[in-house]
């Protein structure tokens, strides 16, 4: 996978950019590191051999408690090339969050920035950035080292919104496994400048931010400053950004700040969105705004983006696209009638699991030792995630949440993502959140949490707005104002958190 990504070649010549880290929109470009493919490949190689160095050997877990630094790539691909399982974590996690990876993973060694080392427990070897530096500076490059298709890469944790976070262990193949985005959603070109909004722990980033424009010879952009909404549109601009990735969130920030000038994204072909749905709204507010595509994909952390629109397939507002070339999915009935066996795929129109199958190369190992929740992904020859969908007369998959999201107030199965769409173009809402509210015992029903826009939002109008747009019994019985939703380091929303 690290070979795959970083070897210098024709794809990636020694002297062409590699990777810009922005650590201050405001100071002058110069300021900014910069990274040519012929250092990053010695650096990671070089990091490579300090921690075989130290004692590790092929498969050991390596965590990380970084920021969006240099040294998080370096060391994440750094463990990567030497045949090492890297673990990243959000650098926002507490020490109880980090204990009970660091119980889970049970890693060999850990990589911490100074500000998070606090964090690690006591007992476990640690190395920081000085480390880093001092084996990039003094040791020779480790060769690259051949691996097979299935030797594992990466264990990553699910941000937890729904349960208790888990392990998802991926292998070196995920990074060959991701083509299909290249052209399916991406439109990557080599030599394009991707600048990516998320943290290098979501593969997210990982994938769009770091490894595609890498294997495809482009240049990678991340920010490591204060977290303002109106900063995207700068770095765009200072970065000459070709594309922009970012959950849905950012660029509804973006968009309501007031600061983003058409000169600030003249460079860019079109922006990427995932992590959550993209509401029309949304879609055609960025349209008004720049002119420009905005081409959504749906995935998970299990396998990444496997369903998107992009340059050959054409967004369509409601829906985030077919699936992309290559990909093998069906609809599934919700309650399976033979799981060994697996079940005939649903006909078009008729919602059910959506589910993979399981040769795709993108897809992960498993998760990290709880074979009895693999068993339950396993549908025959699918995996199943818990999405529930549709796919419609064109081709195009209508989304309609996650199984384990879907409201029953009253009998009635209700999707909150189907009436925030809804909401988010009600009168006075900026953003909005739905999940259900008990508003006494056993009584539960569907509830709207609204951000405001400034200049006030009525609870009431927005109740009559959902009732002339939804059935009477997806229609928000409570409606209440709050000042931010809860959402995760990356913007998605946390609806269990949403009536705590």
């Amino acid at each position: 996978m690290a070979r795959y990504c970083l070897a210098v070649g024709d794809a990636r010549p020694s002297d062409r950019l590699g990777l810009v880290v922005v650590h201050d929109a405001d100071a002058a470009p110069d300021a900014d590191e910069r990274w040519t493919f012929g250092e990053l490949d010695e650096a990671v190689r070089r990091i490579a051999a300090g921690l075989l160095g130290v004692g590790l050997v092929p498969g050991d877990r390596v965590l990380l408690r970084m920021g969006n630094t240099s040294d998080a790539a370096l060391a994440f691909f750094g463990a990567v090339a030497a045949g090492l399982v890297a673990v990243p974590t959000s650098a926002m996690l507490t020490g109880d969050e980090v204990a009970a990876v660091v119980a889970d993973a049970r890693p060999s060694l850990v990589i911490a920035a100074p500000e998070h080392a606090a964090t690690v427990p006591h007992g476990i070897p640690l190395v920081g950035p000085e480390h880093l530096a001092k084996w990039r500076a003094d040791l020779a490059p480790a060769p690259w080292r051949d691996s097979r298709a299935d030797d594992p890469a990466f264990l990553v944790y699910t941000s937890g919104t729904s349960g208790e976070p888990k392990g998802v262990l991926h292998a070196h193949r995920s990074a060959w496994g991701r083509r299909p985005m290249y052209a399916g959603w991406e439109g990557l070109r080599p030599g394009d400048v991707m600048l990516h909004a998320g943290a290098f722990n979501w593969t997210y980033t990982l994938g769009v931010g770091l490894t595609d424009p890498w294997a495809n010879g482009g240049t990678a952009v991340v920010y490591n400053g204060p977290r303002d909404p109106a900063v995207w549109g700068r770095l765009v601009k200072r970065c000459g950004a070709t594309i922009f990735a970012a959950v849905p969130g950012v660029y509804r920030q973006l968009l309501a700040s007031g600061a983003l000038a058409p000169a600030d994204v003249a460079t860019l072909r079109h922006g990427l969105t995932a992590g959550e749905a993209l509401s029309r709204e949304m879609y055609a507010a960025w349209q008004e705004a720049t002119g420009l595509p905005l081409y959504e994909a749906l995935g998970m952390s299990e396998i990444s983006t496997y369903v998107s629109s992009g340059p050959t397939v054409p967004t369509r507002p409601g829906s985030p696209g077919k699936p992309q070339e290559g990909r093998c999915i069906a609809i599934l009935p919700v309650e399976p009638t033979d799981p060994d066996e697996g079940d005939a795929p649903l006909p078009t129109g008729h919602t059910g699991l959506l589910a993979i199958h399981r040769t795709d190369p993108g897809l992960m190992l498993g998760y990290w030792e709880r074979p009895d929740e693999d068993a339950a992904t396993r549908r025959g020859e699918w995996f199943v995630g818990g999405d529930l969908a549709h796919l419609d007369d064109d081709g195009y998959l209508i989304h309609h949440g996650r199984a384990d999201d879907v409201m029953n107030p009253g009998g009635f199965r209700v999707s909150p993502q189907e009436v925030e769409h809804v909401l988010a173009a009600a009168p006075g809402v900026a953003d909005v959140g739905v999940t259900e509210v008990e508003i006494r015992a056993g009584v539960r029903v569907v509830g709207a949490f609204v951000v405001a826009r400034p200049q006030g939002c009525d609870p009431e109008a927005v109740r009559a707005y959902a009732a002339e747009h939804l059935a009477a019994y997806k229609v928000p019985r409570v409606v209440r104002l709050v000042s931010t939703l809860p959402r995760t380091a990356n913007g998605k929303l946390v609806r269990r958190e949403l009536s705590s």
